[in-house]
């Protein structure tokens, strides 16, 4: 599970934010037995959900990238590109101190009962400075500090890591925690193992993890549990199955090396490629008893919606079923409210999420906010000052007299008590300014 997620210098944050889940002390009544994880080895009360509302374009996407940015680099530096290659990370460049400075990254994770932190700084064209550290029991232990090309690592703990160094096998454009977990150290393959845990959707485009859910389809069980998901968003679909690809009837207009790649597939590889998702629904007379069963396609005849929520249910299932951490930029898109808040159920749930899982997602829906789904702490905004700089912050931030319990979150938000709200003064003369327009034609 997460502890902590930081960044600095990246995107639109040019200032240090702080994504925390570790449980406030003073909100120790609310949601405490469904939103709250106890470990017990390191006496820790920690959040299963977060949420990140803001106006757009103050950082709640950015935020979320971020996850995305440090596990692909974490578990891809060491064998994506070469020498020289250019790292893909995006400093602050509203200001002309930081466009050109490092961007820095840390998280704060347990992992099979070990604790670790670890972080890195990254310019566009090397690694400038990046540390791990492991508390298998209460003492926080150093396993390595690099500065550039100097490393200081643990020799007991660290012991192949030491070689790779050594043999100089680490560039200055890859993570020495990536090169050795190559290498077979076992603690950089830990923190390997964890960041693919780490899994980050966009709530926008669902094509990049429809097929996932597809493939899951193929297996009787996991089949099952997409279709209970599914029943339970009352989508009235009551049964699922694959159109495999017929190659007889590509279509005609099909490029030639396209119709070649998919027919050597097929042929050599065993592949099989799926064309569309066969949903049944029930078919009524007109007394409303049902009399038979008709099929729709996913593709052409069922709701955006329905298509977004679909791809969904693998990932989720995935996730809850292995206690891994979802990060989903737009969780809302497509999706109703209620649908939405069944989901976050689902995760703050004792029974339903049994190994932990963690959900980290950004709205604009502020129905979730009166819905009592939330603690203070698990409610963040994203806010941007007059030079572009986005801030990060929490409900639990304010105090008690400012933020109280009985009060309407979700009515203090859009009122902009808490900030993270669009300054909109300019519509107030827009009608104004067009009217000056038009009379100058």
């Amino acid at each position: 599970m997460i502890l902590q997620f930081s960044i600095k210098n990246y995107r639109t944050f040019k200032e240090s934010a702080v994504l925390s889940f570790i449980a406030s002390n003073y909100d120790k009544v609310t949601r405490e037995n469904e939103n709250i994880y106890y470990n017990e080895k390191f006496g820790l009360r920690l959040l299963k959900s977060a949420v990140v509302y803001g106006a757009n374009a103050s950082g709640k996407s950015k935020l979320l990238d971020a996850f995305g940015f440090m596990r692909h680099y974490v578990i891809n530096s060491s064998k994506e590109g070469q020498k020289g290659d250019k790292i893909d990370v995006h400093p602050f460049r509203l200001n002309s101190e930081t466009e050109n400075q490092p961007s820095e990254f840390e998280i704060i994770f347990i992992h099979k009962d070990v604790q670790y932190r670890y972080g890195f700084e990254a310019t566009k064209t090397k690694v400038v400075s990046e540390w791990l550290f492991h508390k298998p029991k209460t003492k926080e232990i150093e396993l390595f500090y690099r500065d550039n090309n100097k490393f200081d690592t643990h020799g007991r703990n660290f012991s192949k890591g030491k070689t790779v160094i050594k043999e100089g096998l680490v560039r200055d454009n890859a993570l020495l925690v990536s090169v050795a977990a190559q290498f077979n150290d076992k603690t950089s393959i830990n923190v390997l193992d964890w960041f693919k845990r780490l899994k980050t959707l966009s709530g926008l485009n669902e094509s990049g993890y429809q097929g996932y859910t597809m493939s899951k389809t193929e297996d009787p069980i996991h089949k099952a549990k997409i279709l209970d998901l599914l029943k339970a968003a009352d989508l009235g679909i009551r049964d699922i199955q694959l159109q495999k690809l017929d190659i007889d009837k590509l279509p005609k207009d099909l490029p030639k090396e396209i119709k070649d790649k998919i027919l050597r597939e097929i042929n050599d590889e065993k592949a099989e490629y799926i064309s569309d998702v066969i949903t049944t629904h029930k078919k009524y007379d007109a007394k409303g008893r049902p009399i038979d069963n008709i099929s729709f396609s996913l593709d052409d005849d069922e709701s955006s919606g329905t298509r977004k929520y679909f791809a969904l249910t693998g990932p989720i299932l995935d996730v809850i079923e292995n206690g891994y951490t979802l990060v989903i930029d737009e969780l809302d898109s497509k999706l109703h409210p209620n649908l939405v808040c069944r989901i976050v159920s689902l995760f703050n749930s004792n029974e339903l999420n049994k190994k932990n899982a963690q959900l980290i997602f950004n709205t604009h829906d502020t129905n979730l906010l009166s819905t009592g789904l939330f603690r203070r702490d698990q409610i963040w905004f994203t806010d941007k000052n007059k030079y572009g700089e986005a801030k990060l912050y929490s409900l639990a931030d304010f105090k008690s007299d400012e933020v109280k319990k009985s009060e309407s979150f979700e009515d203090n938000y859009i009122r902009g008590k808490y900030g993270a709200v669009p300054f909109l003064g300019f519509f107030e003369n827009l009608n104004n300014i067009l009217l000056q327009y038009e009379n100058e034609k």
